[in-house]
C-alpha cells in the first residue's frame, strides 16, 4: 500500500480494510483522524502473499482430508462426519483468500463485482461461525462416547451426526447475515477505488454485530466445549475405564479431537480478544490514537493468526490421527489395486481368445478321436 493511503485518516482506512475478518470494525469514531504507523507497510507489502500461501497449503490439505473419509470403502464414523464437515468449511474459507489477495494487491479496487462481493464476504464468516460449532459437535460427540457411555452414549449416530450438520451450516448462514447484508461495492474518490466495504446504518450496527460475533461465535460454544473437554481430559487420565475396550478406542479419537480444539483456541481466541476490545473502544471506553493503532496492529496479526487455522488441523490428522493415517492409506491401496485390476482386466480376454482358438483347432482332432 502507497503512502498517499496510510496517511490519510484510520477512519476512511478502516472502511476501506476488507481483509479482515472483523470486517471493518471502524475502531475510530468518523471525526476522528489518527496516522497510522510506517509499520504498515510491511504488514501490506506482504498480506497477499501470506494469503495466497494460506490458499494453496489449505486447498491441498483440505482436498485431502475430504477426499480420504469419502472415497474410504467404510462409512464415516461420527466424529468423522463432523471434522470432515470443518474441512469443508475450511476448504470454502481458503477458496475466498485470492480474492481478497488480489484485492489488495489492487490497492483495494473490487474487479469481481458486487455478487461476489457479498458473497465471499459471506464464505468467511460461514467458516468462522461454522468451524467453532463443528468443533462444539464433535467435543459432544467425544463427551458422550466417553462419559455417558452407558446413559446417553447410544445417541451417538450417523444419522444424527447428517442431522446436526445440516443444521449447523443452515445457522452459520443465517448467523452470517449481519456483517454480510450491508455489504456492497462503494466508490471512494480518495482511493479513487471501487472497494468492497460495509456500509450500516448507522455506528450501533456495528457494536450489535460485533457483540453478536462475540456471544454467538466465542462465549456460548467456548462454555460447552470447555465443559466437555474437561471430563473428557478427566476421563482420559482415569484408569478406571482401562478394562473396556471400546472405551480404550473412544479414547485414541479424543486425543486428536482435542488437538483439534487446541489448535483451534490457539489460532482464533486472540481474534476474539481484539473483537471484544474493539466493542469496548466503539462504545468509547479508550479513544487515544496509539490504542487506535494497537488494536488494527493486533486485528491484523489476530486474523493472519486464525488464517492459519484452516492449514493445521489437516496436518493434526495426520500427525495425531491414527486412525486417519491408516484410513490415508487404505485409500491409497484401493486406488493402487483399481489399476492393477485396471492393468491385468486384459488378460483375461487374451486367455479366453487363445482359448477359443485352441478349442477350434482342436475341434477336428476331437471328432477324429471320437469316431
Amino acid at each position: 500500500m502507497n503512502s498517499n493511503v496510510i496517511d490519510n485518516s484510520s477512519g476512511m482506512y478502516e472502511t476501506l480494510n476488507t481483509t479482515s475478518l472483523g470486517d471493518d470494525s471502524f475502531l475510530v469514531q468518523p471525526n476522528t483522524t489518527c496516522e497510522l504507523h510506517e509499520s504498515w507497510y510491511w504488514i501490506y507489502a506482504y498480506q497477499p502473499i501470506y494469503m495466497w500461501t494460506v490458499f494453496v497449503i489449505g486447498f491441498i490439505e483440505n482436498i485431502f482430508v475430504l477426499a480420504v473419509f469419502l472415497l474410504h470403502k467404510k462409512h464415516c464414523t461420527v466424529a468423522e462426519i463432523y471434522l470432515g464437515n470443518l474441512a469443508a468449511a475450511d476448504l470454502l474459507f481458503v477458496c475466498s483468500l485470492p480474492f481478497w489477495a488480489i484485492n489488495v494487491t489492487n490497492k483495494f479496487h473490487w474487479p469481481f463485482g458486487g455478487f461476489l462481493c457479498i458473497f465471499i464476504s459471506a464464505l468467511i464468516q460461514l467458516n468462522l461461525y461454522g468451524s467453532i460449532y463443528f468443533l462444539l459437535m464433535v467435543s459432544v460427540d467425544r463427551y458422550l462416547a466417553l462419559v455417558k457411555t452407558m446413559s446417553f452414549g447410544r445417541m451417538r449416530t450417523v444419522g444424527w451426526a447428517k442431522s446436526s450438520s445440516l443444521i449447523i451450516w443452515v445457522f452459520a448462514v443465517i448467523a452470517s447475515m449481519p456483517k454480510t447484508i450491508f455489504r456492497r461495492l462503494r466508490y471512494m474518490p480518495e482511493f479513487n477505488a471501487t472497494a468492497c466495504v460495509i456500509d450500516p446504518p448507522s455506528q450501533n450496527w456495528h457494536i450489535a454485530s460485533s457483540t453478536l460475533l462475540t456471544v454467538l461465535g466465542l462465549l456460548l460454544p467456548i462454555t460447552v466445549i470447555s465443559f466437555c473437554s474437561f471430563h473428557i481430559v478427566k476421563i482420559l487420565r482415569s484408569n478406571s475405564m482401562q478394562e473396556y475396550k471400546d472405551v480404550n478406542k473412544e479414547k485414541k479419537a479424543s486425543v486428536l479431537v482435542l488437538a483439534v480444539l487446541l489448535a483451534f483456541l490457539i489460532c482464533w481466541l486472540p481474534f476474539h480478544v481484539v473483537s471484544f476490545l474493539d466493542i469496548l473502544h466503539m462504545v468509547g471506553v479508550f479513544q487515544s490514537c496509539n490504542a487506535v493503532n494497537f488494536l488494527e496492529l493486533a486485528n491484523q496479526i489476530s486474523t493472519y493468526l486464525g488464517y492459519s487455522n484452516s492449514c493445521i488441523n489437516p496436518l493434526l490428522y495426520v500427525m495425531v490421527g491414527n486412525h486417519f493415517r491408516k484410513k490415508a492409506k487404505e485409500v491409497f491401496l484401493q486406488f493402487q489395486t483399481r489399476r492393477k485390476r485396471g492393468r491385468n482386466a486384459s488378460i483375461p480376454t487374451d486367455f479366453s481368445a487363445d482359448t477359443i482358438r485352441t478349442s477350434i483347432s482342436m475341434e477336428p482332432q476331437k471328432n477324429m478321436i471320437k469316431i
